[in-house]
């Protein structure tokens, strides 16, 4: 089903006023940890919940960047499983902040500002919080978790890759992200 351009812009106006488009900086905080978890699962806890499949019920890992209407760059790690449902840990930054633009980062300041302080208010952190607008963003079946450094969702990938290849349970931690 096509949507119309009118639909994806109030979409994207939504996502703006009720997600941070701002992101930290590339390089990870390194608030990460591992651990030894149950011998045939894999757990992974991060700010916005906790997670854990069972290495031999995993079909697919994947990591892939795409752009959302030209305004959003998304990084996203997708575990689909034998079940029904599918996980997906991501990463979002508006386009202009990724490109080094001027404009776009003294935007991406000030809301950033603003959404730190509504989120002290409110007790939600902004910067981790999954925001879905029903029907457009909810997805049957879909676990949905965002997480605030593209470091810290590269090295998530590579620790559920190896706990994978391997066999090996293993508990994935980002600390506060």
């Amino acid at each position: 089903m096509k949507k119309s351009p009118t639909y994806l812009a109030a979409f994207l106006i939504l996502l703006s006023s009720s997600c941070p488009l701002l992101a930290q900086d590339n390089k990870s905080n390194d608030n990460t940890s591992e651990s030894v978890g149950p011998t045939r699962f894999w757990q992974v806890s991060v700010a916005g919940g906790d997670y854990m499949v069972a290495l031999d019920r995993i079909s697919s890992i994947s990591k892939h960047t795409y752009v959302i209407d030209g305004g959003l760059r998304v990084t996203e790690v997708v575990i689909d499983t034998n079940g029904n449902s599918l996980v997906r840990f991501y990463y979002i930054i508006p386009v202009s902040e990724d490109s080094g633009s001027t404009v776009g980062a003294g935007l991406t300041s000030r809301a950033q500002e603003l959404l730190n302080k509504a989120g002290e208010r409110t007790g939600v952190n902004g910067n981790t919080v999954v925001a879905k607008q029903y029907p457009t963003t909810t997805h049957a079946k879909t676990v949905e978790f965002r997480v605030s450094d593209e470091g810290n969702l590269d090295k998530l990938y590579g620790n559920i890759r190896k706990a994978w290849i391997k066999g090996k349970g293993n508990k994935f931690t980002i600390k506060s992200d």
